[in-house]
């Protein structure tokens, strides 16, 4: 191990990545290699500078915390700590798993000792084998304790009047800036104030598939698959909505979907 604890940020929020940086700078023991905003740019990261320790959020766009760990090379899984602004359930899934956990705003005496944490643990020997499956167990563990119900309406104001649109009648949900704008299969359009990756986390994820950063589909109304020469692939909706899959979530979709 290097003299110093080479540690990498991912988190989409820009000021709690910031906060977080300008303390970790301050520690004399700690080298900051390196910052992603979405769950994709994490993998790539660490998978490439092979950090000592990973300071992640629980949610962030595409694939989150949880999905990064569990998505990483086994050889590349560094020591983990999750951050989060939700202290509901299982955070004790993490501790006994000996991964840490962050809760935000973070307290500076806080970091030190997920620091100390982190040094003491890679001083002792390199990430077993054993003790990566323990990190991606409790990721998943984590992922089944602090799971809410799932949304089954999602009220839209109007005017002066509230419309509730269930979720099994939404084709699409595309995010532009602020905005969520929701279609349904009768290609009605509502617009909500909203961030896609919260009300993500609050739908059912076998009803409901990410094509990129800003889209969301309910798979009950996809009815084609188109692949592009670029390797990634147009989907068909049931309303006859068209849209474009990311790199990432083609490939996803192809483990996914399209193998029996």
């Amino acid at each position: 191990m290097s003299t110093k604890l080479r540690v990498i940020i991912a988190d989409d929020e820009r000021p709690a990545r910031s906060l977080l940086a300008a303390m970790l700078v301050e520690f004399d023991e700690v080298s900051l290699i390196g910052e992603a905003t979405t769950g994709p740019e994490a993998i790539e990261l660490i998978e490439r500078e092979r950090p000592d320790l990973a300071l992640l959020d629980l949610q962030m766009p595409e694939i989150d915390g949880l999905g990064v760990v569990r998505l990483l090379k086994k050889n590349c899984v560094p020591a983990v700590a999750f951050v989060t602004a939700y202290d509901e359930y299982a955070v004790q899934a993490f501790e006994l798993n000996a991964v840490d956990y962050l809760l935000k705003p973070i307290d500076r005496a806080r970091l030190r000792r997920t620091i100390e944490r982190a040094s003491e643990r890679l001083e002792v020997s390199e990430l077993r084998s054993v003790e990566i499956e323990r990190i991606k167990a409790a990721a998943k563990q984590y992922g089944k304790t602090t799971q809410q119900p799932f949304l089954e309406r999602i009220p839209v104001r109007q005017r002066d009047e509230i419309i509730i649109v269930p979720t099994q009648n939404i084709a699409s949900i595309v995010a532009d800036g602020e905005l969520l704008n929701i279609t349904t299969d009768k290609n009605e359009q509502y617009t909500i104030s909203y961030r896609l990756k919260d009300l993500e986390a609050r739908l059912d994820p076998a009803r409901f598939l990410r094509l990129g950063r800003g889209t969301l589909i309910n798979l009950n109304m996809l009815s084609r698959i188109v692949p592009t020469h670029a390797g990634t692939y147009i989907v068909s909706l049931a309303n006859n909505q068209q849209l474009r899959v990311s790199r990432l979530q083609s490939r996803i979709l192809r483990d996914q979907l399209l193998k029996l």
